[in-house]
């Protein structure tokens, strides 16, 4: 039996980096306070990251709250605070986007090296260098910076009728991490990931770790988007996950096309069942041959010559 990937063993120690994520933004510093316009930003993972607590913040009533990817911002506009999510701290868009805008907006940034160009960038950096990876793949990384954040809301004010504390979504990503995928899931040959507010971004995700460690055709959207025009591609032999809970109708509305329905929002926090789907996959990329620690054409940081 061949040795795990090193994409599978950093997936299961995402319960324990969420609570120490909660312990660390207990004493933190430069998180954003209630009434701030804030705005988050990152690449690729991480911008979903952003998507996901953008969304999570605003609801909570803490403040008009943006995400951009760091390529697209609109540096025109106004705000008191830039989030920035950088597992590698040096990625080229990243550090143009604060070199612009830091005499205008105070800068937090989340990083998993002390080392890296964002510290000494940002006004306040917080390293979350036990999330850090060997994997090209991020996942635990993006998800802690997640937690992170996400506990700061706790700490500030009340979430969204229906979202869960931090301390119960740990507790669903140790379900998370352990028990078996459907065999169905695993033997398609399309998926597409649903999410509505908050765990929109996290469907971002879960299609983007299906493309990046196992060449999936993966597509995502917003979940009451999936009428107009997403459900004509689900069929038999695929697949529709929702993550969080399911707009009234959707779940039969998927049920009706033959596909493969993956809806566990009733049980599951959003984000430990973004677990589920790295999981899904890495044994996707397995099962075809492929190396999910080094997906074809990815590096650990964009860097860009001038």
């Amino acid at each position: 039996m061949s040795e795990p990937s090193l994409t599978s063993l950093e997936i299961t120690t995402q319960p324990g980096c969420w609570r120490r994520a909660a312990e660390a933004a207990a004493s933190a510093a430069g998180l954003p306070r209630p009434g701030e316009r804030v705005a988050v930003t990152g690449c690729g993972t991480s911008w979903f990251m952003a998507q996901a607590y953008a969304a999570l913040r605003e609801a909570s009533g803490q403040g008009e709250t943006d995400a951009f990817p760091a390529s697209e911002f609109p540096v025109s506009r106004t705000y008191d605070r830039l989030v920035v999510i950088t597992r590698s701290g040096t990625t080229t868009e990243v550090l143009d986007l604060i070199e612009e805008v830091r005499e205008r907006w105070e800068v937090l940034a989340l990083t998993a090296d002390a080392t890296s160009p964002v510290v000494r960038a940002a006004d306040e950096a917080v390293v979350l260098a036990w999330a850090d990876e060997e994997s090209v793949v991020q996942t635990r990384f993006a998800t802690t910076a997640l937690a992170f954040l996400r506990a700061g809301l706790e700490a500030a004010g009340r979430l969204p009728e229906g979202v869960k504390r931090l301390a119960e979504a740990a507790s669903d990503a140790e379900t998370a991490v352990i028990e078996p995928l459907p065999r169905a899931v695993l033997s398609a040959d399309q998926w597409t990931f649903l999410g509505g507010g908050w765990a929109y971004g996290l469907a971002q995700e879960a299609a983007l770790k299906m493309r990046e460690a196992a060449g999936a055709w993966t597509e995502s959207y917003p979940a009451m988007e999936y009428r107009h025009g997403p459900v004509s591609i689900t069929g038999p032999g695929r697949v529709a996950w929702i993550l969080g809970a399911a707009p009234a109708g959707l779940e039969a509305d998927v049920s009706r096309t033959g596909g493969v329905l993956v809806s566990d929002g009733r049980r599951l926090d959003p984000m430990a069942d973004l677990v589920r789907a790295q999981r899904l996959a890495v044994a996707v990329a397995e099962s075809r041959g492929l190396d999910p620690d080094t997906p074809r054409g990815l590096t650990r940081s964009v860097i860009l010559k001038g």
